[in-house]
């Protein structure tokens, strides 16, 4: 099988870095473009000496032209770009004829308004809008198949929705009642000087942040909203924790009269018992990052507070691969008719 010509965009940061070691190994994928305006010139196992004897790390880190992501032979482009900036080289490479997997914000709403509401700046390509797929493959595989420009879901949505979706459409929870509250490593604000994310401003330390109405609200809500057929507002507290890596959600709703808490459990089971990479714990089974970090699975546990009446679901995953680079591998190999899990079979 010919291997499929890859580009990322942005390969130096921290989900990047993720996708160029989920890439580089990947069986019917040849990477040949990276981009990277500070270390245009050097190569890839220079930046990165982990990749040093890894098959394509003598690849030189380029600027990020879209002429010149062409001219390399790219025939998609992974977007792992700060938000605001995506959109524009998106545009670009989609003219040029590459398909395009977007790890940014810039494409995953619907509404420019709300974009701009939530990110405090004109969308940059609000025409792209309506043929961006929101790229959550277990439950848009169908349309990420067919998709020219894909929008990978963010790492706190992930984990919130994953749980929910089934729940939520099948009307066993009371919207109005929801709360979600996670916790996500360090690497999930980007690999940039902060003196907020210095090692000593971290280390021995748990904040919230972001409050009250966090970027990723805007995506969680959208989805929530179509599952549940109503519009859904949501309590969301992301905490940073002193860890590199992996993010724990719980979220609570109430459960709607007349409903067994054992529905929870077959909901989840029928919207994921055949998922790769969604692993289900079970009534009283409590998600741990530990088992989920450099994999690209969620595990997802739930419990019934009969005194509250609220049901308790737990979800674990890596903000770096099943919140990003490895969600949107996934998507890759939906969109290339490739098996699900080539080049994720990690644990």
């Amino acid at each position: 099988m010919q291997r499929i010509k890859t580009a990322i965009v942005g390969a130096s940061g921290y989900t990047g870095m993720e996708l160029l070691r989920l890439l580089l190994v990947h069986p019917q994928a040849e990477l040949v473009a990276a981009t990277s305006r500070q270390e245009a010139g050097k190569r890839l196992g220079q930046v990165f000496p982990r990749f040093a004897k890894a098959p394509g790390a003598e690849l030189v880190f380029s600027e990020p032209g879209p002429e010149a992501i062409l001219a390399s032979g790219a025939e998609v482009a992974f977007l792992a770009l700060p938000h605001g900036v995506a959109a524009p080289i998106a545009r670009g490479l989609l003219k040029l004829g590459l398909r395009i997997i977007d790890l940014s914000a810039d494409f995953r709403l619907r509404d420019a308004a709300v974009y701009e509401e939530f990110y405090g700046q004109a969308h940059a390509a609000p025409e792209l809008l309506a043929a961006a797929v929101y790229g959550l493959p277990e439950w848009r595989a169908e349309a990420i198949r067919d998709a020219r420009l894909v929008a990978a879901p963010g790492c706190y949505p992930t984990s919130i929705l994953l749980p929910l979706l089934p729940l939520l459409r099948g009307g066993l929870l009371d919207p109005a009642t929801l709360v979600a509250t996670s916790m996500s490593g360090v690497s999930g604000a980007g690999r940039k000087a902060d003196l907020s994310l210095l090692f000593c401003e971290c280390h021995e330390s748990v904040r919230a942040y972001g409050l009250p109405k966090h970027r990723h609200l805007s995506e969680i809500e959208q989805e929530l909203s179509l599952a549940a057929d109503r519009k859904v507002i949501l309590t969301f507290i992301p905490h940073l924790i002193p860890v590199n890596a992996g993010i724990l959600t719980t979220t609570t709703a109430t459960l709607r009269e007349g409903v067994a808490p054992e529905a929870i459990g077959q909901a989840l089971e029928a919207a994921y018992a055949n998922a790769d990479f969604v692993r289900l714990l079970g009534r009283g089974g409590c998600a741990d990052t530990k088992n989920v970090t450099r994999t690209n699975f969620i595990d997802i546990g739930w419990q019934y507070d009969p005194r509250s009446r609220r049901v308790l679901l737990l979800s674990a995953e890596d903000n770096l691969g099943k919140g990003a680079g490895g969600q949107a591998l996934q998507c890759f190999n939906l969109m290339f008719g490739l098996d699900a899990t080539a080049g994720l079979q990690n644990f």
